[in-house]
């Protein structure tokens, strides 16, 4: 029972004390007048009964009456009821408040005497004062105050005769009960009656309407914010002018939070006095009238309410986290279905007729049910998060925050981290977290209505449904008896406020009023005391908690089988089965990121730990500290899912034996991280333990008595409210025990707290001392282990750790011996007041034990230990930590013996024969790139970069060659290398290395091979070996000169740089002779221009002596020679001969003969119809350095007169022919550019030459000559008068179609183009599609000769109608513009870093920002153009900048495209070695191969054209012999240096270093291949890799691809790599042994499956997967190989098949589908087969082989000539039939000693008297001969060891020489006799 009111007091209005303008409360009277004991008088109640202040005012109002709260120093909350009305001011009154009334009422009374003057009745400037009742009580019963105060209110105006100090006292004296749902009727005395009724239950507030009218008021959304703001502890301000309407809205607010409780300042309305209260810095609920808004709007901290106008302002600074998702969103939805019903049926085609809408009572219980509701779902298993730490005397309960996030899923969520930490949730737990207490709605609503509150998330009406059911609940709680008996109180009368009162309110007699309260009070003492019966029970714990979100097990989501991985690999490593355990290590680290595997560890490792202990080799040590690492290097300082809880009984336990008597535990290796340096873990885990120890204590003894809990070592994570016990250690809090459980720890306390009364004093004493004690000792167990975790290892070192959140100034130190990466990290002492770092173990020392001895304190004090055991542990924590620090300099001290933890191995390189390594691997991380395949980009696949590993440098290549870091993609080995020669930048940069996050120095090398090599150096390789790598490379890259580079250093024994020594040659060998020809002409060039004196050459008798100029020359070429001179014959010296014979052994000749354009006969009669001549007038290399030996030149040209010409031409490159059109004749010419003077200058000087003719004319004229003789050469022009030029014709004659227009443009747009030049040049209309320009105007009437030049050098020119040539002026870009253009592509194609926008974007962007595509274009429409006008039969002289870059390309692709011949293998490498190599261009100045080229940097003209080829080939696939790889191949080797081929700028520059003319002696030394061309040769027998299937011509097929842009494709050489082994183009380490595909496991498992997965930028594809063919030609050798035969050459069986193929076709005269598709295929352009190329090439077989039945093409005089030259090239295939061979067959030969048996290809030869043998039957090369003449004896052999099992015994024989026996068998028992009588008779015929 409670009083309904403890004070009534009288407040009346009196003057300031210091004559302010306002006045002031003053208590009149206050009943009863001596405070109570329980509950003494508040302070304050004049401010809070006027809280705008004490005011007189001018006119009556009526009364007013509100509730204001006030809370006391024991946070008791006092209701002040508060009826205010207004009184007439007494005179003496008014006197003293004159001036104050005057000032506030504007009329100014002189000296205040009107104060003095009796007031007349009513007179206008009568003032009124307010007076006040209150009514003081600690209930809330705010409609029995209203109706009490109003009642004494109404005696007072109305008269009534009823004493009001009756009416006091009965007040003061009404007593009620508090709760239990009673009703009371009480009555004051004055013939009222009022009904109170008390709530079921007083935990449950009580709002009436508030929160209803606060939701009408501020609407949900502002709600909700308000909500979250007062639970996160914000400011909450609400402003309104009703005094009312505040108090119901914070009581609205305070009733959402239920069931926690708001322990912050609470001042529903705060009076105008003490507005500063606003800026206090703690969270409040304030509510202040709305007239001191302006004072709110300056707090820059507090969201403001205002519920007049239904705003709520949150200030910018301050943010309020929302609810998580969805509970967020479900409780706006339900929320909105209680407040507006309407809403579902609004859009209703027929709306019920009438909706039951709630009363605002019962809205206002729903939309608490719906918080109360969410509250539920929040704290849902909240009870399994508490730690019972103590029970008696009191009981002590401990929130495990931490594990309730993380079961949660809720660790990031702001807004319930904050709730959380908050006080109001600290009340929470103290209150509500007893086990053993009355329970109210809230615990039975989390305990068992969560699993239906989950089950209706989906149901709307469900959950309404429910949220009406607590409704019920919450409304009955307020309104037990609905059938209420009616209030009966007097009220006054209406506008009883305006009538004149009778009297002022009068002063009650206290006495009477005491007699009254005195009176009750007695009769109160002999009353026995009324004792609340509270029905106390065990609090329902309800089911384990889930989390909030069930977050998608994407990542994780076969757990399952990452479990097994797990399990496996734990028990692998305790098996002591080492390599399965190293195996799995990858797979389980990653699996640990999940959190059930990482439990899953944690009870796995639980299980091999027997008696608190686990001794360890080194290895398993290893094995189990990195797993026990990575679980604790993903837990948070929280560690919110108990992982390092579980682990820290395991660290204590494993240990491994350093040495006798030094043991060394695994927490030494696993202090690295930061949860155990937070407070908050360790005091989380000791209450656990303790609750655990506790919990054993009240069991019993049976129940409890587990050898590891008797320890003191509780396992893991033990922390669990109801679930943790000792035995099963590993569950996590929060989960459910498992069945048959016995209770939990909140249970046993529950039973204890109800035995607890009921037990002795000396009992209860024992009790609460065993359970100090236990709280001790688990105290000093965890100072010990606190000790063991924070003291590193190392404590000289006095690593002081980063100071971490929440240790203040802690440094726990730390180590790892996993990582040794800390090695090196500095000292940082603590102690600022010494000025210097002091770096004693004391300092880590010193930091633990303060860090110990404050978790000690808060610990203990909570937990309600005695303060002398505090002291004691206090002393006792420094020796545990000082003992400890002993013992780890030992364990120190011998793990410093150890071998260091092996970094992996470094994998060495495959290097070339000759390749030798120049620095040692150094340790290198290789990063990704740019390129998104390695990482495991768009097209997934694993992340094989970054990867770790070393880089290695040698004389040929960079190489790198690691393992992926992703443990994921476990062994496979990564290869990234590049020629030295290729490097074009180098450039440092700082990176992380992935592993530690370290910056590192690293090194980024590109390459013109389209690598890149980014490369962070690992921390133990130095700058300086950085530096030295950088050196190395970069004198490798740059030799000082040519002889450094690999190709001319491999195989020779001299340093690179220095010449060899002379050594002395027996005969003019071939290097001294071009040694001494090219002395002779590098005079003779010098001479040039000095000279200009008339020479006459001795007769021929002298050219023996020396010339008389020069008398140490042996040869001397004049300027101008007759003719006859130069003529080989007899008479030339010998070495004038070898000269001659070697070059015309070049390619050149043998191409020049070929295309008939001359031959070098010796007689000196030539035919004179040839048009043209091989003329040797360079043979010096004197007219033009970079021109070949020998030239083609018209017939008519004397040599001599080559001499002038080949002044007008840049670099003295005059116009030379190169190839002649079999079937128009017509020739390609080509030169470099024009000097200024030349056919320009001819041009343009119209006028006659001068008499005094220049040498410049006459040099022009010679010039003018030789066209005319290369126009008259031509047999179609000889005669033709020449007079039409190109540029003649007029548009009108361009209307028909040329061959092309009929055959080929069918559907292309026939634009006519009006000039060659313009349209060239971007200036006439381009045609559809790239196809060249129509060729309408090719007529019989057009030049005989187009000289194609560059615009810039014809400008100007006006051609001359006679003339029989014109010029054709384009426009070409320049080698710089291909070298910028080039750096562009290469950073398109190997960006370097990632891109910023993913996806193909970018790289198509970059790509089309280096117009390598266009510069592509322009080369094949200029080729096209040149080609149409030869094919029409006009020559065409290719005179472009110097005559060596792009003059090359468009001549070469010209011919590629005129010529079938050069889509052969062998065509091809003529083409490249005549006009590339012959004619000089400068591969090694374009390369950049030595230090002076190194500025010019690198030009790729040579690959330029490639790409060409490429583009065509991908047009034409079935015109090319060759694969696109050979393309690809020659891109790789023209820069790497590794072949001799490409080196230098010119055939003289060749011949000057001995390069161009090996010796023959020399060439046969077993060697490395020097040329490219003998290396593809080589393999071209080996492999089939160059050759393409779908090789099948056409006869004199000329190509014309189409060059638009959109045409071409960017090659695949640029994009494409692979990383297994490194590029592909070095065959001998391309061709690794491919894996086997069934290999046993070690462990005897079965073997593994035949599916490999092939990776695209891994594997090599065509290795991978080869297409059909060349799947079958392996095929077919293996069987031949399995057979015992000798494997017979790929192109043979190839040959055979096509072959057959043919013959198949024959007999019916209709031919094969094949022969039909490709009949058709010419007129369908041929590109059938750029689809089938990409596909499996199955289908293609048939396609490509009939290339005889092509109905399409015309037969040709060139047909047969191209069809001889294809069959040749494979010539050196055929067996060599030369020799004799008597017999020959396969014979079986046992080899030299413990050697095996051998099938090989015998040849008894009786003409040499030998036997011979080879590999197999179509071998060249001969492998060992036996002399016959050393044969003693023939005779039978015996088998022996290892010889072919089936075959007869009778088949063996054995032949016996001089020097040993051979063992020989052959394949039957015939044939080995007829080998015997065949040998016997050559001996006999000997």
């Amino acid at each position: 029972m409670a009083r309904l009111a403890d004070y009534f007091v009288l407040v009346a209005f009196g003057p300031h004390p210091r004559g302010s303008g306002e006045g002031q409360g003053q208590i009149l009277q206050r009943f009863p007048e001596k405070d109570w004991e329980d509950n003494p008088f508040p302070q304050g109640i004049e401010l809070f009964c006027q809280p705008s202040g004490w005011q007189l005012c001018p006119e009556r109002n009526p009364p007013t009456f509100f509730v204001a709260v006030l809370t006391d120093i024991n946070s008791e909350r006092h209701y002040c009821a508060c009826l205010t009305f207004w009184e007439p001011v007494e005179p003496t009154q008014e006197g003293a408040c004159a001036r104050d009334a005057a000032a506030r009422d504007e009329e100014a009374d002189e000296g205040g005497l009107g104060a003095l003057s009796p007031p007349a009745p009513g007179p206008p400037d009568q003032l009124f004062a307010p007076k006040t009742l209150v009514l003081v009580s600690r209930l809330d019963h705010v409609e029995v105050f209203r109706n009490s105060l109003g009642l004494i209110y109404t005696i007072h105006v109305e008269g009534l005769n009823v004493g009001l100090e009756n009416v006091v006292g009965n007040l003061l004296t009404c007593l009620i009960p508090l709760a239990g749902g009673s009703q009371r009727t009480i009555s004051l005395g004055a013939g009222d009656r009022q009904v109170i009724q008390t709530p079921l239950t007083d935990s449950l507030p009580i709002s009436r309407c508030s929160v209803a009218l606060l939701f009408r008021q501020l609407g949900i959304t502002n709600v909700l914010s308000l909500f979250c703001a007062a639970l996160t502890e914000h400011k909450v301000l609400f402003l309104s002018r009703s005094y009312q309407r505040l108090s119901d809205a914070c009581r609205g607010l305070l009733a959402l939070l239920f069931p926690l409780r708001y322990s912050f300042t609470y001042v529903p309305i705060l009076p105008a006095q003490l507005l500063e209260v606003l800026s206090t810095p703690t969270p409040f609920i304030i509510g202040v009238n709305a007239a001191f808004q302006a004072e709110a709007q300056e707090l820059l901290d507090v969201i403001v309410a205002d519920l007049d106008g239904g705003t709520v302002t949150v200030p910018e600074c301050v943010h309020i986290p929302p609810l998580p998702e969805p509970l967020q969103s479900q409780t706006h939805s339900i929320l909105s279905m209680v407040l507006d019903p309407e809403l579902e049926l609004a859009d209703l085609a027929f709306p019920p007729p009438t909706m039951s809408i709630s009363s605002l009572k019962m809205q206002d219980k729903e939309l608490r049910a719906v918080f109360l509701r969410l509250f539920a779902q929040l704290l849902q298993g909240y009870r399994w998060c508490l730690h019972m730490v103590r029970i008696h005397p009191e009981p002590v309960i401990r929130f495990h925050k931490a594990a309730f996030l993380g079961q949660r899923g809720l660790v990031e969520d702001d807004f319930l981290m904050k709730v959380l930490e908050g006080m109001a949730f600290a009340g929470f737990v103290s209150e509500r977290g007893v086990p053993y207490r009355p329970t109210d709605l809230f615990d039975e609503l989390v305990a068992h209505e969560v699993a239906r509150m989950r089950a209706d998330e989906n149901h709307p009406q469900r959950v309404l449904r429910h949220v009406k059911e607590l409704a019920e609940q919450l409304y009955k709680n307020e309104n037990p008896y609905p059938a209420v008996a009616m209030h009966k109180v007097q009220r006054p009368g209406e506008a009883s406020h305006l009538r004149r009162a009778p009297r002022p309110f009068p002063r009650l007699d206290e006495g009477v009023v005491q007699w009254i309260v005195d009176q009750a009070a007695a009769k109160m003492q002999g009353a026995p005391p009324a004792v609340k019966a509270e029905k106390r029970t065990t609090v329902p714990s309800g089911p384990p908690m889930t989390a909030i979100v069930e977050r998608s097990g994407g990542l994780h989501g076969n757990s399952a089988r990452r479990l097994e991985v797990v399990r496996n690999c734990i028990s692998y490593v305790f098996e002591g089965k080492m390599l399965e355990a190293k195996k799995l290590l990858p797979a389980v680290l990653r699996a640990l990121k999940g959190r059930a595997a990482r439990r899953c560890l944690a009870q796995e490792l639980h299980l091999h730990v027997q008696q608190n202990r686990a001794v360890l080799d080194h290895q398993q040590f290893d094995f189990v500290v990195r797993m026990m690492n990575c679980c604790l290097q993903d837990c948070t300082s929280l560690d919110e899912h108990g992982i390092a809880a579980a682990l820290l009984p395991l660290v204590t336990a494993f240990c491994r034996k350093l040495s006798p008597g030094v043991t060394q535990f695994a927490y030494s290796c696993v202090q690295e991280h930061v949860v155990w340096s937070t407070p908050q873990f360790w005091e989380a885990m000791f209450y656990g333990d303790v609750q655990t120890h506790i919990r054993a204590l009240y069991l019993e003894p049976a129940e409890d008595r587990d050898p590891f809990s008797v320890c003191g070592g509780s396992l893991g994570w033990g922390m669990g409210g109801p679930g943790s016990r000792s035995p099963v250690p590993l569950r996590q809090v929060g989960e459910a025990p498992p069945q048959g459980d016995e209770r939990s720890a909140l249970d046993v306390a529950s039973e204890q707290r109800r035995l607890w009364p009921t037990l002795s004093r000396e009992k209860q004493q024992e009790l609460v001392q065993k359970e100090e004690s236990t709280v001790f000792s688990q105290a000093i167990h965890y100072a010990n282990r606190m000790s063991y975790l924070l003291l590193p290892l190392d404590s000289s070192k006095s690593r002081l750790l980063r100071e971490r959140a929440g240790l203040g100034e802690l440094e726990s130190a730390s180590n790892s011996l996993v990582t040794n990466s800390m090695a090196g990290s500095v000292a940082e002492s603590y102690d600022t007041e010494s000025g210097f770092e002091d770096a004693e173990a004391c300092d880590v020392a010193g930091a633990v034990v303060r860090f110990i001895n404050r978790f000690v304190d808060k610990v203990c004090t909570e937990s309600g230990v005695t303060s002398d055991h505090l002291k004691g542990l206090h002393v006792m924590v420094p020796d545990i930590v000082q003992m400890h620090i002993e013992t780890l300099e030992a364990v120190h001290r011998e793990s410093k013996r150890l071998p260091p933890i092996q970094k992996p191995k470094l994998l060495r390189p495959r290097l070339l024969p000759g390749e030798e390594c120049v620095l040692d691997g150094l340790r290198v991380y290789l990063l990704p790139d740019g390129r998104e395949e390695g990482a495991g980009g768009p097209g997934g696949g694993p992340a094989l970069l970054p990867a770790e590993g070393a880089v290695f440098l040698t004389t040929y290549r960079v190489i790198f060659t690691g393992m992926p870091t992703d443990p994921l993609v476990g062994e496979q080995v990564v290869v990234r290398s590049f020629p030295v020669a290729a490097l074009t930048k180098e450039k440092r940069i700082s990176v992380q290395t992935p592993v530690d996050q370290l910056l590192q120095d690293g090194l980024q090398l590109r390459s013109c091979t389209f690598q890149l090599l980014k490369m962070a150096f690992d921390e133990e390789v130095g700058s300086d070996s950085a530096e030295l790598f950088r050196k190395q490379l970069h004198k490798l890259r740059y030799p000082p000169d040519i002889r450094g580079t690999f190709a001319l250093t491999l195989g020779s024994a001299h340093t690179p740089g220095r010449p060899p020594r002379a050594t002395k040659d027996k005969g003019p060998s071939f290097r001294t002779l071009s040694r001494n020809l090219v002395k002779n002409a590098k005079k003779t060039i010098g001479r040039q221009y000095v000279t200009r004196k008339k020479y006459n050459p001795p007769s021929w008798e002298h050219r023996g002596q020396p010339s008389p100029e020069d008398q140490e020359d042996e040869i001397s070429v004049s300027e101008e020679l007759e003719p006859s001179t130069l003529t080989p014959s007899s008479a030339l010296k010998p070495s004038d001969r070898m000269t001659m014979s070697s070059l015309v052994e070049r390619a050149c000749c043998r191409d020049y003969q070929r295309l008939g354009l001359g031959t070098l006969s010796s007689s000196l009669s030539r035919a004179k119809s040839e048009p043209f001549r091989i003329s040797p007038v360079n043979r010096m290399y004197a007219i033009c350095r970079s021109y070949p030996g020998l030239l083609i030149v018209p017939q008519s040209i004397q040599d001599n007169a080559l001499q002038r010409v080949s002044r007008c031409y840049r670099q003295n490159r005059f116009p030379v022919v190169c190839w002649r059109s079999g079937r128009s004749k017509a020739v390609l010419l080509r030169s470099g550019g024009l000097h200024g003077k030349g056919v320009v200058g001819l041009f343009k000087a119209q006028n006659a030459p001068s008499p005094g003719q220049s040498q410049a004319d006459s040099s022009s004229l010679e010039q003018e000559k030789y066209l005319q003789a290369v126009v008259s050469s031509m047999p179609r022009y000889a005669d033709a008068s020449g007079r039409n030029t190109l540029s003649g014709f007029s548009s009108a004659h361009m209307g028909s179609h040329g061959k092309w227009g009929s055959v080929r443009a069918s559907g292309r747009s026939g634009g006519l183009s009006t000039d060659v030049g313009s349209r060239l040049a971007g200036v006439g209309p381009p045609q559809a599609n790239g196809a060249p320009p129509d060729p309408g105007f090719l007529r019989p009437q057009r030049a005989a000769l187009y000289i194609i030049g560059d615009k810039a050098q014809l400008k100007g020119v006006r051609p001359d109608p006679l003339q029989q040539w014109e010029l054709v002026p384009i426009e070409v870009f320049e080698a710089r513009q291909v070298k910028a253009s080039f750096k562009k592509l290469l950073k398109a194609c190997v960006p370097g870093c990632p891109a910023t926008e993913p996806g193909p974007a970018s790289f198509l962007r970059s790509l089309e920002d280096s117009e390598w595509l266009i510069q592509i274009h322009k080369l094949l429409q200029v080729s096209v153009l040149v080609v149409e006008l030869l094919d029409s039969g006009s020559s065409v002289l290719v005179s472009l900048e110097d005559g060596w870059d792009i003059t090359t390309q468009v001549v070469s692709l010209v011919q590629l495209l005129s010529d079938p011949f050069y889509r052969t293998l062998e065509g091809f490498r003529l083409l490249v070695e005549k006009e590339w190599l012959s004619f000089g261009h400068r591969f090694s100045h374009r390369g950049a191969h030595t230090l002076a080229g190194q500025s010019s940097g690198f030009t790729p003209v040579f690959l330029q054209f490639l790409d060409c080829v490429h583009q065509i080939h991908l047009q034409f696939p079935m015109e090319f012999e060759f694969s696109p790889f050979y393309l690809k191949f020659l891109g790789y080797h023209h820069v790497s240096r590794r072949f001799r081929t490409f080196l230098l700028d010119s055939d003289y520059e060749r011949i000057e270093l001995g390069l161009l003319y090996e010796e023959k002696g020399e060439r046969r030394a077993p060697q490395a291949c020097r040329s490219v061309w003998e290396y593809v040769e080589r393999l071209s027998k080996r492999t089939p890799v160059f050759y393409n299937y779908m090789y099948a011509p056409e006869d004199a097929e000329v190509l014309r691809p189409y060059s638009n842009v959109s045409n071409l494709k960017v090659w695949d050489f640029y994009t494409e790599e692979t990383l297994a082994e490194g590029p592909p183009y070095d065959w001998e380490l391309a061709q690794g042994p491919p894996e086997p595909p069934e290999e046993e496991r070690p462990d005897g498992g079965a073997p593994q499956s035949r599916r490999r997965v092939v990776w695209p930028c891994y594997d090599s594809r065509p290795r991978a997967q080869p297409d059909a063919i060349s799947r079958l030609l392996e095929e077919m050798q293996r069987l031949e190989t399995e057979l015992g035969r000798p494997p017979e050459r790929w192109k043979d069986a190839w040959d055979r098949v096509k072959a057959a193929q043919r013959l198949e076709g024959r007999p019916d005269g209709r031919g094969t589908p094949s022969s039909l598709l490709v009949s058709s295929v010419p007129h369908h352009r041929r590109s059938l087969g750029v689809y089938l190329q990409e596909g499996p090439v199955g289908s293609t077989l048939s396609l490509s082989l009939d290339s005889d039945q092509s109905s399409g093409s015309t037969a040709s005089s060139s047909r047969q000539a191209a069809r001889r030259s294809t069959s040749t090239l494979y010539s050196q295939f055929q067996t060599a039939e030369s020799e004799n061979r008597s017999y020959e067959g396969t014979l079986y030969k046992k080899g030299a000693f413990m050697k095996p048996w051998k099938a090989r290809w015998f040849v008894l030869d009786k003409t040499k008297h030998q036997l011979r043998y080879y590999d197999h039957r179509v071998d060249t090369e001969c492998k060992g001969v036996i002399d016959l003449a050393e044969v003693e004896a023939v005779a039978p052999g015996a088998p022996t060891m290892g010889a072919p099992k089936t075959v007869d015994e009778k088949a063996f024989f054995d032949v016996k020489t001089t020097r040993r026996v051979y063992n020989f068998c052959a394949q039957d028992v015939p044939s080995a006799q007829q080998w015997v009588d065949q040998i016997q008779s050559c001996l006999s015929d000997a």
